[in-house]
C-alpha cells in the first residue's frame, strides 16, 4: 500500500533530527533544557512524520511526504493539504467578502480587495493576497522541494533555514529547512541586565536577563529610587508613603509618592475679583479667574442684551418666544423666554413610520414607533429567520449555536451559526503507550487511522491467570495486555487435562489508553473466553455406536456419555480396491445362506474419481485411467531436456529417463558433440565434448591467436594460454580484453615499424594538398554507393533519438492534459456540490412558508 511504502522510505528520517540540529548545537552554549524547549516544535514534529501521524485538519487525511502542503507562519505552524489550504481560504475570503457588502456600505469589489482568511487552527488572519498559490519548502526558498530523498526531511529543500530570528537580533536561523517557529538565536553576545548594572555575555535568544539585585533606578518623582528586583520595562509607581497638601492646600492626608497631586472634595470658595461672589469649581490650583457674570449680559434667550449691568443683578426676561433647539434636534421651544432648561421631551405630533415601513401613524415627537410585526428574512446562517419585531432590514447576526457535527465526529462546532462548512477541530488528541513513554499528536477524529505508538520498556502490568509466575515479560503496550498462551492444564475428574490455552482471568485495559475497535466481522472464534472456567472435557474416548457392526465405534468426547448411532462413513473397501465408500455408514444385514455368505442390505457407492496413485518409478504425470486396482501402465509421456552445452534438446520417454541411474541420465542428455560454451578468460569455445559442470582448465587453452604489435605491422601466431599469461604478466585480466583487440600490442615495435609509420605519414602529407584543391561541384548528382557502416549507424541513432524526443514530448504533454481535467473537474465538482446546497436549502424554506401559509 501507499501508506506502508511512504512510512518505509521514512525510516531513515529517525536520523535527521542529528543532521537538522547539528549546525544550530554547534552554536549554542546553554543548558540543554532551554535547547529542549526550542527545538521541541520541530521534534514533535520529526515525531509524528517518522510514525506516519501528519494529518490535514481539513481533510483528515493523512499527509505523504510527496503531498504539495502549506503551513501556518504565525501562531500554530501546522501543516495543511496546498489544496486543502487553497479552497478553505478561497470560501472563507468570498464568505467575508460577502457578509462586508451586505452589513457596511461598501461595494462588492472593495469588500472583495479588503477580504481575509483565518488559519483552521490558529485563526489567525491573513489577507486575500496571501493565499497560497506555489508549493514551497519551508523556509520558501525553493519551489516544490523534492520528495524522493530519503535524507532530506520532506516539505523541505535541504539548506540552511536563513530566516530572520525573532526580537530582530539580525542573525539568522542556523536549522536545516524545517518546520515550526525558528528557535531563539544561539549565538553569544555581550549584554546588560535590565537595570544596566551586570554585563555578561549570553545567548543573543536570551540576552535580556535580570541580575536578581535592586533595581535603583530614579523614578518619575526625582527623589526615591526603584526597590524592586531587576525587571525588564518600566519602573511601578513610587510608593513612598509621605504627608501631602491637596490643590487646594486646605487639607493634609498620608498618601503615596505617586500620588502625591490630589485633589480634595470641598469646593474652592474664594472670592472672586469682583468681590461679591465666590469660586464655586472644586479644589484646585492657581488663580480662580475672573467672575463669569461681569460684562454684557442678555436675557435667558439671548435676544436681548443689557449693558453696563452689574454682576449681582438679575437679568429679566424679554417676553418674546424662547425659541431654542429642543433635544430632538428638529423643533424649537414654543415657550415665553424663561429661566432654567427647556422642557426634555418635545411632544410636536409628528407622522412617523417605523422602521420596517409597515406602519405610519401621528405620535409625539419624543416617542418612537414600532409595530408588532416580525421578520421573517433569513439571516446570514440561512437556516434561522430573523424574527425581530419591527426589523429596519438590516437583521443581526444568527445568535444560536451552530452545534453541528464536525468532522472529526467526537465535538459539535462551538461558533455561532454561519452558512457552509464548519470550521476543522481544533483539537489535538495525544496517542500515548501506557507508561507514557512514547506519545505523540494526532488531529481529533483521525487518532483511529493511525498505529499506536510502539514502547521499548517492560510492561509492569502482573497478570491474573495461574501462569504469573512462568509467563514471559512483554513490551509495553496500547490498550490490553496480550493473551496468556500456555496451556491451561487444569485437571477434570475425569482425570484427563485441559488442554486448551490459558482462559483465566485477564487484566482489564485502561480506558485512557485504549481506542474505540472498528467495527470489523471477525470470523475467528476463540477458544474460550478470558475468565471462565474450564468447558467440559473435550478429550476423545472411543463408544460404541448402537448397531455395533464393524467399524462402529467412535470417537466421541469424554463428557458426553450418551449412546448414539452411528453416522460415520461406511469406510468398506470400494471394487476398485483404492478407496472407502463415503455414505453415512449404513447397517448391513446378516442373513444366513447357504453359501455362508453375508448380504447387503444397501450396497456401497460406485468410484468415479481419477486415479491418484503414486506412479513408481516416480514422475510428475498422472496416470490417464480412472481409478482402477493393480499397477498403472508405465508412463510414456515425452520429456524434453536439453544437453549440458545448451547445443540442442533431447526427447525421453518418462519410464525410460527415470529408470536410468544418475551416470547414465548425464550420459544419456550428452550431445556427443563439442562444448558450445565460451571459455571465461578467452574467446574460444571450450574444445572438449558435451560435459557437465565447468569447462575443465580454462586457463590452458590450444587456439592459435594472431598477436600483433602497437602499429599492427608484426604479427605472429600464439597459443592461446601463452597469450593470457601474457596479459597477466603485465597486470592486464584477459577477460576484460575486447575481442577485436585479442592479441594486440603484445609484440614490441622495431625499426621497421617506425620506417613504414613515416611512410605512410609523408603519403598522407603529399595527398592532403591534393584532395584540398579538389573541390566536387555540389549541384552535381552522384550516384548511389555503398555507405560505410559506421555512417549507417550515426543515421540510425540520430532517427532514433529524434523519436525518442518525439515520444518524450507527446507523454509530457498527455500527463499535462490528465493533470488539467482531473484539477478542472475537482475545482467545478466542488462549486457544483455548494450550488446543489444552496438550491436545497432555498426549496426547503419555500416548503417551510408554504406550510406556515396553509396554517
Amino acid at each position: 500500500m501507499d501508506s506502508d511504502s511512504d512510512s518505509e522510505n521514512f525510516q531513515v528520517g529517525s536520523d535527521l533530527s542529528n543532521s537538522i540540529f547539528k549546525t544550530y548545537l554547534e552554536f549554542s552554549s546553554s543548558s540543554s533544557s532551554i535547547t529542549t524547549v526550542d527545538l521541541s516544535k520541530i521534534q514533535s514534529f520529526l515525531t509524528s512524520s517518522s510514525s506516519g501521524a501528519l494529518s490535514c485538519l481539513i481533510c483528515l487525511e493523512r499527509i505523504r511526504p510527496s503531498d504539495p502542503t502549506w503551513s501556518c507562519s504565525s501562531l500554530c505552524f501546522a501543516l495543511f493539504h496546498l489544496l486543502c489550504i487553497q479552497s478553505w481560504a478561497r470560501q472563507s475570503s468570498d464568505l467575508s467578502a460577502a457578509r462586508a457588502a451586505a452589513r457596511l456600505p461598501i461595494t462588492a469589489e472593495t469588500a472583495a480587495k479588503q477580504a481575509t482568511w483565518n488559519c483552521p487552527k490558529c485563526r489567525s488572519s491573513y489577507s486575500k493576497s496571501e493565499i497560497p498559490r506555489c508549493y514551497l519548502c519551508f523556509c520558501g526558498k525553493l519551489r516544490d522541494p523534492p520528495s524522493d530523498n530519503p535524507w532530506i526531511l520532506p516539505h523541505s529543500c535541504g539548506e540552511i533555514c536563513n530566516r530572520p530570528l525573532p526580537n530582530n537580533c539580525g542573525h539568522f536561523c542556523l536549522l536545516l529547512c524545517h518546520p515550526g517557529p525558528c528557535p531563539s538565536c544561539p549565538k553569544s553576545v555581550k549584554a546588560r541586565c535590565f537595570c544596566g548594572s551586570v554585563e555578561d555575555f549570553r545567548r543573543c535568544g536570551f540576552k535580556n536577563f535580570s541580575c536578581n539585585k535592586l533595581c535603583k533606578k530614579r523614578l518619575d518623582c526625582n527623589k526615591h529610587n526603584c526597590s524592586e528586583i531587576c525587571h525588564p520595562g518600566t519602573c511601578p509607581p513610587c510608593r513612598a508613603r509621605e504627608t501631602y497638601r491637596c490643590r487646594c492646600g486646605k487639607k493634609e492626608e498620608e498618601k503615596d509618592c505617586c500620588d502625591r497631586d490630589y485633589r480634595c472634595e470641598n469646593e474652592c470658595k474664594k472670592l472672586l475679583n469682583c468681590g461679591k461672589h465666590v469660586c464655586e469649581r472644586g479644589c484646585h490650583g492657581g488663580d480662580c479667574g475672573e467672575c463669569p457674570l461681569q460684562g454684557n449680559r442678555t436675557c435667558p434667550c439671548g435676544k436681548r442684551i443689557y449693558e453696563g449691568m452689574p454682576c449681582d443683578g438679575v437679568a429679566p426676561v424679554c417676553g418674546a418666544t424662547c425659541n431654542k433647539l429642543l433635544n430632538c434636534g428638529f423643533h424649537r421651544c414654543p415657550e415665553r423666554c424663561h429661566k432654567g432648561p427647556c422642557v426634555e421631551t418635545c411632544r410636536t405630533m409628528v407622522k412617523k413610520a417605523c422602521r420596517c415601513g409597515g406602519l405610519k401613524k401621528e405620535v409625539p415627537c419624543y416617542q418612537d414607533l414600532s409595530c408588532e410585526r416580525k421578520c421573517l428574512r433569513m439571516r446570514d446562517c440561512g437556516r434561522h429567520a430573523c424574527k425581530r419585531r419591527c426589523c429596519d432590514g438590516d437583521c443581526p447576526p444568527c445568535s444560536e449555536v451552530c452545534d453541528k457535527r464536525l468532522r472529526c465526529k467526537n465535538h459539535k462546532c462551538p461558533a455561532p451559526c454561519h452558512r457552509g462548512a464548519c470550521a476543522p477541530c481544533p483539537i489535538m488528541v495525544t496517542i500515548s503507550c501506557a507508561c507514557g513513554e512514547t506519545h505523540f499528536e494526532v488531529p481529533c477524529g483521525t487518532e483511529m487511522d493511525h498505529k499506536p505508538p510502539k514502547c521499548r520498556k517492560l510492561c509492569k502490568i502482573t497478570p491474573l491467570c495461574r501462569h504469573a509466575s512462568t509467563s514471559k515479560p512483554h513490551r509495553c503496550h496500547y490498550g490490553a495486555c496480550p493473551p496468556c498462551r500456555a496451556p491451561c492444564e487444569e485437571e477434570y475428574l475425569c482425570g484427563h487435562k485441559c488442554n486448551l490455552r490459558c482462559h483465566g482471568p485477564r487484566t482489564p485495559p485502561n480506558p485512557e489508553f485504549t481506542l474505540k475497535p472498528k467495527k470489523k466481522k471477525s470470523n475467528h472464534q476463540t477458544e474460550c473466553t478470558p475468565g471462565t472456567p474450564c468447558p467440559p472435557c473435550p478429550e476423545l474416548v472411543w463408544r460404541p455406536c448402537v448397531g455395533e457392526h464393524f467399524g462402529a465405534e467412535r470417537m466421541m468426547v469424554c463428557s458426553n456419555t450418551t449412546r448414539f448411532s452411528c453416522d460415520n462413513l461406511c469406510g468398506n473397501l470400494l471394487p476398485c480396491g483404492n478407496h472407502y465408500c463415503t455414505k453415512t455408514c449404513h447397517p448391513l444385514e446378516t442373513q444366513p445362506s447357504s453359501s455362508g455368505h453375508q448380504k447387503r442390505s444397501e450396497s456401497c457407492e460406485v468410484c468415479n474419481l481419477p486415479c491418484q496413485k503414486v506412479r513408481m518409478p516416480k514422475c510428475s504425470h498422472p496416470c490417464p485411467l480412472p481409478c482402477h486396482p493393480g499397477e498403472c501402465p508405465p508412463c510414456k509421456v515425452l520429456m524434453k531436456r536439453s544437453c549440458h552445452c545448451g547445443a540442442m534438446v533431447h526427447a525421453f520417454e518418462c519410464i525410460h529417463y527415470n529408470n536410468l541411474s544418475e551416470k547414465d541420465q548425464v550420459a544419456a542428455r550428452s550431445c556427443g558433440g563439442p562444448c558450445h560454451r565460451k571459455l571465461p578468460n578467452c574467446k574460444h569455445l571450450c574444445p572438449e565434448i558435451c560435459h557437465v559442470d565447468k569447462c575443465p582448465a580454462p586457463d590452458k587453452c590450444s587456439k592459435k591467436v594472431t598477436v600483433r604489435c602497437k602499429c599492427q605491422t608484426l604479427k605472429k601466431e600464439w597459443i592461446c594460454q601463452d597469450v593470457q599469461a601474457a596479459y597477466r604478466d603485465t597486470g592486464n585480466d584477459p577477460k576484460d580484453i575486447p575481442k577485436n583487440q585479442f592479441g594486440l600490442g603484445l609484440l614490441p615495435c622495431n625499426s621497421d615499424c617506425n620506417r613504414k609509420i613515416q611512410e605512410v605519414e609523408s603519403a598522407l602529407q603529399l595527398r592532403k594538398p591534393k584532395v584540398l584543391e579538389k573541390k566536387e561541384p555540389e549541384n552535381e548528382k552522384h550516384g548511389p554507393k555503398r555507405r560505410k557502416r559506421r555512417d549507417r549507424i550515426q543515421e540510425g541513432k540520430q532517427v532514433s533519438r529524434y523519436q525518442e524526443f518525439v515520444a518524450t514530448m507527446k507523454r509530457l504533454l498527455l500527463f499535462i492534459i490528465i493533470v488539467a481535467a482531473l484539477i478542472a473537474v475537482t475545482y467545478y465538482g466542488y462549486k457544483g456540490l455548494l450550488q446543489l446546497s444552496d438550491w436545497m436549502n432555498e426549496v426547503e424554506l419555500q416548503r417551510a412558508k408554504r406550510r406556515r401559509s396553509r396554517f
